[in-house]
């Protein structure tokens, strides 16, 4: 089938089939995004895909109470742990967003509530036509970005936050010939278009 063209490999086959922007609230699974996001800064996100089952099971199935009880041991056994992206600052990151997410939680009601309310609950709808018109960031990723920063959250830049919320279904960004555009859609309900940088 005809697909945007990023997705040019067997991985990203079924990444983009199956999990790129559709709507996400499972709490696991947005953790999980969370991490990998920030794993992938500076790499490929080919790179990451393929590391996840590696992740999953380094990380505790993503389990973000468990993560944030790592301690020092956890840390080392990371660090020489070859399945995963070893930099030390991302791994620190982890422990650190497991904390502020289990935070988050606490004074949100859940992770899901909490992100959701960045878009209004509702993913929104892009039109591109071209992968070049498909930004970074936004100025929602901005906004979405500073605040997690003010909460203790790490590895949380603009351009990270846009990918997080391309990959949970926040924003569709399939291209409008993509058929996944459409069912994307269709899960998301009719929703707003957002304002890129400079719109």
């Amino acid at each position: 089938m005809p697909r945007c063209p990023w997705a040019s490999t067997d991985l990203y086959h079924r990444y983009h089939d199956e999990e790129w922007g559709v709507p996400l609230h499972d709490e696991r699974l947005l953790f999980e995004f969370l991490v990998l996001e920030g794993a992938q800064a500076g790499l490929s996100w080919l790179t990451i895909l393929k590391k996840r089952e590696n992740y999953r099971k380094a990380f505790a199935g993503f389990d973000p109470q468990a993560v944030a009880r790592f301690g020092k041991r956890d840390v080392e056994r990371l660090l020489g742990d070859a399945g995963i992206v070893r930099n030390k600052l991302k791994i620190a990151a982890a422990i650190e967003n497991a904390k502020a997410f289990l935070r988050v939680q606490e004074t949100e009601g859940s992770f899901d509530r909490y992100i959701w309310k960045f878009v209004e609950g509702r993913p929104l709808q892009n039109g591109w036509t071209s992968l070049k018109q498909v930004p970074a960031s936004s100025v929602i990723s901005d906004t979405l970005s500073k605040d997690l920063k003010s909460r203790g959250f790490k590895f949380v830049g603009s351009t990270i936050c846009y990918a997080h919320m391309q990959a949970t279904g926040m924003v569709n960004d399939h291209l409008l010939d993509c058929p996944r555009h459409g069912a994307v859609a269709k899960l998301g309900g009719a929703g707003r278009m957002q304002k890129a940088h400079g719109s």
